[in-house]
């Protein structure tokens, strides 16, 4: 996109951060984009099997793009040191996605293509993605199923033997690949045997119950991390060539979402205040199927898998404040209001799009369930059209899990669903080489922001994690190796001991506080601040709101926090207040990002920026661009701008009726 002026003097409404000189991805090569990606891997330089055995390299995160990475990079020759905060790899929370995986393979020969994926993704994002990064992604898309069902990965097959596939929202064709509602599981399980056997090998040092807690950057590049034993407390540093960050998301700071609770943004956060930057915070997807929230003592939600939305009917009663129990409700008095609104894709449109749809029936009063936070997802007609054995043989573990914690029998009456907090699209700015503004340092799959726009379509997360992995690091990661010092740093470097000194003091203060507060009660009204402020409608009071009480929630927070036991032992209690610390500097970020962005676009709604028709209204003369963050310690955030230029799909207004 090109604005009238250059993006560095557009004139800015906020004082709260500064601008800084625009960024640009110098690694994307030109040219014809299908040939861009084999251009770019020829061109990178190589390092040879013998100089391999002595490059270390160390991975954060055992999850798709984490173990895929590890097993991988050690495949390769490359001494691995990988660390994870579960007791094993196989707990990564990749595990929980159930729905599919995305790839251009176009066996149901529906009109599916490499081109046609990376339009999908375009588009669904919103126009706010990189062309050059999407296309690499549907072409490596193909890839990605051939390497697991080597693998043994049991993807659900047809009759005859082929792969079966479905449709995911904000596309046409079925794309999807799929082990009926544990996709996720058996991906990672493939990756996880690939990444064993490398650990037998004695290729691979695998670290688990032990969390980064800071990056060491010496000499201006990446050298190392410093992590926690989570049992003993022990706090050492571990030194390596490179570093790869594979920690996914952050919307945890939500409090309530559909991550595992664990999940945290520590690790990039850390990484962002030692110079990474941080692009697009503010993108932070609503996933539409969510198991409505029951009460204030919830922790977590629990997400049903978009792929229900083949053969399940989303709907409302027509009528404001209708209560009959669902079946008591004729044809005639239902509204499915998705079909009604957007007739070509229906009940699979984009999440951001259904999300936002369902919060609207809600605020008009025709939503359902306590509170009438909740919209209907029906498979009554699926089950009189398929029969209940072949909706059970598709979605059956779903439905199981659905009345496991409803206490319902999605059978006998329908789901009830509503939008909550899933993926984050915002993340480390990586260039196309999926290094950060830091030499040395990559991030992969969710940990950065560069695949996905302002809209994840889905399905499309284990295909970026597993061909970052898989596919992409590999060749980049060896062009920096093969230029990068050899010389090891001294584990008594000056810039070690300050680091390791920072993270001892910092858990240190934490402990001295002996307030009346636990983390959790922080976190708690920290995520209902940003949900009601910076959720899933987003406007200038409400984001001034938020950025006026989360300093003051931090100082409380600092004043009455309590953490009992010590830093010498298993305390989680103390990890949650660590992660916590990010949260509320994360938080503020994200809140800034969303207030100096005044366009709608994906899953950022302000509701100043919209069409007639209520649906997002982008600015992409003012804001076609990637918002990459720069940390500065005590002073006003720095705003780089890289502009985003499309000459393959040109942006329009989104259309799914």
């Amino acid at each position: 996109m090109n604005s009238e002026a250059p993006f560095d003097e557009v004139p800015f409404k906020y004082s709260d951060f500064t601008v800084g000189a625009p960024i640009a991805d110098t690694k994307a090569p030109t040219g014809p984009i299908a040939e861009r990606w084999d251009r770019r891997r020829f061109e990178a330089k190589l390092v040879n099997p013998a100089n391999r055995r002595g490059r270390t390299v160390i991975v954060v995160g055992t999850g798709l793009a984490g173990g895929a990475a590890g097993a991988t990079l050690a495949e390769q020759g490359y001494h691995v040191v990988q660390f994870c905060f579960q007791d094993s790899p196989r707990r990564a929370h990749s595990i929980a996605a159930q729905g599919g995986i995305n790839a251009a393979k176009n066996y149901r020969n529906d009109g599916d293509s490499v081109r046609r994926l990376f339009y999908d993704t375009v588009k669904g994002g919103d126009f706010r993605a990189r062309e050059s990064n999407v296309h690499r992604l549907a072409e490596v898309s193909v890839q990605i199923i051939d390497q697991c069902v080597a693998q043994g990965v049991p993807f659900a097959r047809e009759y005859g033997g082929l792969l079966d596939t479905r449709s995911f929202g904000g596309v046409q064709v079925s794309r999807t690949f799929y082990a009926r509602g544990q996709t996720g599981q058996q991906l990672l399980l493939g990756a996880y045997q690939a990444l064993s056997r490398q650990i037998a090998a004695g290729n691979v040092e695998l670290h688990p119950r032990t969390e980064m807690l800071d990056l060491l950057v010496i000499d201006g590049r990446a050298r190392g991390i410093v992590a926690r034993d989570l049992v003993t407390g022990a706090v050492s540093a571990y030194l390596a060539d490179a570093v790869v960050l594979a920690t996914g998301g952050y919307g945890n700071v939500f409090h309530l979402s559909t991550n595992a609770k664990n999940s945290n943004a520590t690790a990039i956060w850390r990484a962002h205040r030692r110079g990474a930057y941080f692009a697009n915070p503010c993108f932070t997807q609503i996933h539409p199927t969510c198991i409505p929230r029951s009460g204030e003592h919830q922790a977590k939600l629990t997400l049903m898998s978009e792929s229900l939305r083949n053969d399940g009917r989303i709907w409302v009663p027509k009528t404001v404040g209708d209560t009959r129990s669902p079946e008591l409700i004729p044809e005639q008095e239902r509204d499915y209001y998705l079909e009604r609104i957007y007739p070509a894709f229906g009940n699979l449109v984009p999440r951001d799009i259904a999300s936002r749809a369902a919060k609207n029936v809600c605020d008009e009063g025709r939503g359902v369930g306590p509170g009438g936070q909740g919209v209907y997802l029906d498979f009554a007609d699926a089950i009189a059209r398929m029969g209940r054995a072949a909706v059970e043989a598709k979605y059956g573990n779903l439905f199981e899990m659905y009345q496991r914690i409803t206490a319902e029998d999605p059978y006998q009456v329908p789901m009830r669903i509503y939008p909550a907090i899933h993926y984050t699209m915002g993340g480390l700015w990586v260039d196309y080489d999926l290094q950060t503004t830091v030499p040395g340092l990559f991030a992969i799959g969710e940990a950065n922001f560069s695949d996905h726009g302002a809209n994840r379509l889905g399905a499309s997360a284990l295909m970026q994690g597993l061909g970052d992995g898989y596919f992409v690091l590999p060749a980049t990661l060896a062009d920096y190796l093969a230029q990068a010092p050899t010389a090891p740093v001294p584990t008594d470097h000056p810039e070690v001991t300050s680091a390791i000194v920072e993270v001892t003091d910092r858990l240190k203060r934490l402990l001295a506080v002996d307030g009346d507060r636990t983390p959790e009660s922080f976190h708690r009204e920290l995520g209902e601040l940003l949900w009601d402020e910076c959720g899933m409608a987003r406007d200038e009071a409400g984001l001034r709101r938020a950025l006026a009480r989360i300093p003051q929630l931090r100082a409380e927070f600092w004043q009455r926090l309590a953490v009992p036991g010590t830093g010498e032992e298993l305390n989680q209690t103390l990890e949650k207040a660590n992660r916590l610390v990010d949260y509320f500097e994360l938080a503020e970020l994200m809140c800034l990002d969303a207030l100096h962005r005044t366009e709608s676009c994906g899953g950022h709604f302000r509701t100043e920026s919209q069409t007639p028709g209520g649906e997002a209204a982008r600015k992409d003369e003012e804001f076609g661009y990637v918002a990459a963050w720069e940390f500065t310690d005590g002073g006003a955030p720095v705003l780089h701008r890289e502009e985003l230029t499309f000459t393959e799909v040109h942006p329009t207004q989104r259309s799914y009726a």
